[in-house]
């Protein structure tokens, strides 16, 4: 089974479980995280024209579609690339990435609670940098990284 360097299969059905633990409160989680990312930077909410609860289903949507890339590498890398240069073209800034992560964290602790422990933390935080890092290639144009 091919996975993305650096993530262990562990890791990544730490992951798979816990998302499919949070999927019973999806709802309420994807409002949580965008409370706690405008709780940490206001000016973020801006980027978003359209209704949050639209938004929120999109959020979900695409962590499920980057998940069941896992294994898969090359596509997950061309999946994050071309979201990373969509989301250059919405105004999104580099420094608005470390943002994301901590409010994507927060949003998990805060939902899944006892079913968060530190094991999936780590995993969840390895899975956020290769998305940033691949994001930001993306967002700059340049050649991809081996994930």
């Amino acid at each position: 089974m091919c996975v993305i360097v650096g993530m262990t299969p562990s890791e990544i059905y730490l992951i798979r479980k816990s998302f499919a633990s949070l999927s019973r409160h999806e709802h309420v989680a994807a409002l949580v995280f965008y409370r706690r990312l405008f709780e940490l930077d206001p000016g973020l909410r801006a980027l978003f024209k359209g209704d949050i609860e639209a938004q929120a289903r999109k959020l979900l949507d695409m962590l499920a579609a980057l998940l069941s890339l896992l294994e898969k590498p090359h596509g997950l890398e061309v999946e994050l690339r071309e979201m990373g240069a969509r989301h250059a073209g919405y105004g999104v800034r580099t420094a608005d990435y470390e943002t994301v992560g901590r409010a994507l964290l927060d949003m998990l602790d805060e939902t899944l609670d006892e079913e968060f422990p530190p094991a999936t933390r780590a995993a969840w935080t390895s899975l956020y940098g290769v998305v940033q890092a691949t994001m930001l290639e993306g967002a700059a144009g340049r050649t991809p990284a081996a994930i």
